[in-house]
């Protein structure tokens, strides 16, 4: 029986490390709103579904070579069980070959039921399960780590600070990095002068307009300064320049 539909969002995280979970999403933001039930988390362990009496979740290489993979039957099984009463929800793998994680996909899970992830050990798990269950693969960085846990909670928070209630004002959301494109701009506090420096005039001024204005500037130059990337597809956005093709592939490795 699938989940009610005014269920809160909800991940399943399919992990040989539960005990990893809830970690830094039980604190914070994340943690209140894991606590009021804005949201749900559960994690299962994959080891569970092995049928052997030694609970194999791994093996060999097929043709050779070092580390182990991930059994597909074993898995799927996990998998299966996961989307029994969740099949509206996508499975997510966080991998190395991973299409980039971006803001607009994020924005977009947080808007469904919710997301099943399968967090890879070892060499990552058999070719045979990420085709036999239309697993989407997705990275969140040009880095290596040694599991896809740390990667399911940076996708898991980012998704969760979007659920209406847990960041408060929506205003919040509205000025933050990759909206539209662009980074988000700098900000400035009191002091008004520190070490030497100042909060720019013009954040002092009450001038509404052109604090607006200055805000983008800032957030134009610095996303033309270091992300050409996203400075392409603001561009292409706003008319102004060709349509940018995807950004490079980000890479998660998935070793012990």
């Amino acid at each position: 029986m699938n989940a009610p539909l005014n269920a809160p969002w909800t991940a399943k995280v399919l992990t040989l490390y539960p005990e990893m979970f809830p970690g830094t999403l039980g604190h914070s933001l994340a943690g209140r709103a894991l606590a009021d039930d804005l949201w749900r988390l559960e994690a299962s362990d994959i080891r569970a579904y092995a049928t052997d009496r030694h609970h194999m979740v791994d093996d060999t290489p097929a043709g050779g070579g070092p580390g182990m993979v991930m059994k597909p039957d074993v898995v799927a099984r996990a998998i299966d069980a996961a989307r029994a009463d969740f099949a509206a929800a996508p499975v997510l793998y966080l991998s190395p070959r991973g299409k980039p994680l971006h803001q607009d996909r994020v924005r977009a899970l947080s808007e469904g039921p919710g997301v099943v992830l399968l967090c890879g050990r070892f060499e990552g798990v058999d070719q045979r399960v990420i085709d036999g269950r239309a697993l989407e693969e997705v990275s969140i960085g040009d880095f290596v780590l040694s599991g896809g846990e740390p990667a399911a909670i940076c996708l898991i928070d980012a998704v969760v600070r979007l659920i209406p209630g847990v960041m408060g004002a929506a205003e919040t959301l509205a000025e933050e990095s990759f909206t539209g494109d662009l980074l988000e701009y700098p900000h400035y506090t009191r002091p008004q002068e520190w070490e030497g420096r100042r909060v720019p005039d013009v954040l002092l001024s009450g001038h509404h307009g052109r604090i607006s204005s200055w805000r983008r500037e800032q957030a134009e130059s610095l996303t033309r300064e270091r992300r050409p990337d996203l400075w392409s597809r603001y561009l292409a956005r706003d008319g102004r320049g060709p349509r940018p093709t995807d950004m490079q592939p980000i890479a998660v490795s998935r070793k012990d």
